[in-house]
C-alpha cells in the first residue's frame, strides 16, 4: 500500500517512510522493485499490434498527454517542465483500438519531449508497418510519416495564419476528429 500511495499520489518517499516507521531507502527499494515488475509485465508493441491485427482490427489510435507530477527542485527535473501545459510532469505516449482500450503505453520521457519525438524514438511507424496497422493521430503527430504515397499515420489539416482551410479540409478534420474520440476513453482511465 505504501507504494501504490507514492506511485498514485506521488507522495515524497521520506514521508511516507517516516509515517510508517520505516526507512526511505527501504520504501525506494519497493517502489524500485514493483516497477520491475510492472515493467516486465508491460505488453510489447509490436506483439500489442500483431494481436490487433490478428483480431481483424485494421487502425490503431494514437495520442499523447502530460501526466502531472509535483514539481522537484534541482536542475534534473527542468526537462520535466511542459511549456504547452505550463507544469511538470511526464509524457505518455498511447495507443489504443477503435473502440478505446488501451493496447499500449510508453516509457515516460520528460514532459517537454513533443508527440512526435516520442513517436520516433518508439519507433511506431515501423511498428505499424509491420503489423499491416494504420493509425489515426491529432495535428501533434503532423510529419511523421513522410510517405506521401502510402501514408500509415492520418492527421489531419493545420491552418496558418496566410492559409486557411477549405471546406473540405475541415469536413475531413471533422470526420477525423470524431474517429480519434475513443482515444480520450483510453487517457481517461489512464490516469484513473
Amino acid at each position: 500500500m505504501i507504494v501504490l500511495a507514492v506511485l498514485r499520489h506521488d507522495q515524497r518517499l521520506a514521508d511516507m517512510a517516516g509515517g510508517n516507521d520505516i526507512s526511505a531507502t527501504t520504501v525506494r527499494r519497493w517502489r524500485d522493485e514493483l516497477i520491475a515488475l510492472l515493467d516486465a509485465r508491460a505488453p510489447r508493441l509490436d506483439r500489442a499490434l500483431k494481436k490487433i491485427a490478428k483480431r481483424g482490427g485494421e487502425v490503431v489510435l494514437i495520442d499523447g498527454t502530460l501526466i502531472p507530477n509535483q514539481r522537484r527542485t534541482g536542475k534534473a527535473n527542468r526537462p520535466n517542465y511542459s511549456g504547452k501545459h505550463r507544469r511538470h510532469g511526464l509524457h505518455v505516449l498511447a495507443l489504443t483500438d477503435e473502440r478505446g482500450h488501451l493496447v499500449w503505453i510508453s516509457a515516460a520521457p520528460p514532459g517537454r519531449t513533443h508527440d512526435i519525438t516520442a513517436a520516433r524514438r518508439d519507433h511506431i511507424l515501423a511498428h505499424l508497418r509491420a503489423a499491416g496497422l494504420g493509425g489515426l493521430a491529432d495535428l501533434g503527430f503532423i510529419g511523421l510519416d513522410d510517405d506521401g504515397d502510402d501514408p500509415v499515420v492520418v492527421t489531419g489539416f493545420k491552418a496558418t495564419r496566410a492559409r486557411k482551410l477549405a471546406p473540405a479540409e475541415r469536413e475531413a478534420n471533422r470526420i477525423l476528429a470524431a474517429g480519434r474520440a475513443p482515444v480520450e476513453r483510453g487517457f481517461a482511465h489512464l490516469k484513473n
